[in-house]
């Protein structure tokens, strides 16, 4: 049953770890979206480096491998409310440190988003409206981001069962400790904003 466990949660991990971002800004003309703009294997350096198009596009992707590992796992072991959260964060950790990218990666919350609405529909919606209002309000993708893992988690508690709302608290953890060096940039006023290029007063 452990190895069963543990197999569950590799797999979980290597679909989080399937670079969808750097495939997509490839695709759109980008040779390795890790050497342009901000650097991160994720959604909004793609859209920033590639264009809107490819940026939506593989915010989809990144969530739906989430979901993807979160549902698969809930299929296995339809009667465990552990182990789909389980692998949802492990799929979010795939994402943050990709085997096929030398373990650097994005920073999860596409991923994240992707991997809880399964498991913590409500939770995963206040998470969406907290990120979507407090982007809006400081013109911060990453405030907005660390702000709406933090919500989501906050309301599995309160929504969810204790599995999943400890496994979105781990999730927002690892999510808002990617942000770090953006948290300081803001702190700074060096942070890129929405809506402006970067190094623009």
């Amino acid at each position: 049953m452990t190895r069963s466990l543990v197999l569950i949660l590799l797999a979980a991990y290597l679909v989080g770890s399937i670079p969808f971002s750097y495939l997509v800004a490839r695709l759109f003309g980008v040779v390795d979206v890790r050497k342009v703009g901000s650097g991160n294997v994720g959604a909004t350096n793609v859209m920033r480096s590639a264009g809107k198009a490819a940026g939506l596009l593989a915010l989809a992707l990144d969530a739906t491998k989430g979901a993807a590992a979160s549902i698969g796992a809930g299929r296995i072991a339809p009667s465990s409310d552990l182990l789909p959260a389980a692998a949802a964060v492990a799929a979010i950790l795939g994402h943050m440190h990709p085997i096929w990218l030398s373990f650097l990666g994005g920073k999860g919350v596409a991923t994240g988003v992707g991997a809880f609405l399964p498991l913590a529909p409500l939770a995963t919606a206040g998470g969406l409206a907290a990120f979507v209002a407090s982007a809006w309000a400081t013109r911060y993708v990453s405030v907005g981001s660390c702000v709406g893992a933090v919500v989501l988690a906050s309301l599995a508690f309160v929504t969810g069962p204790a599995s999943v709302a400890w496994c979105a608290a781990a999730a927002a953890a690892l999510i808002v400790w990617k942000h770090r060096a953006n948290l300081r940039r803001v702190a700074a006023g060096t942070e890129n904003r929405l809506g402006r290029r970067k190094g623009t007063a």
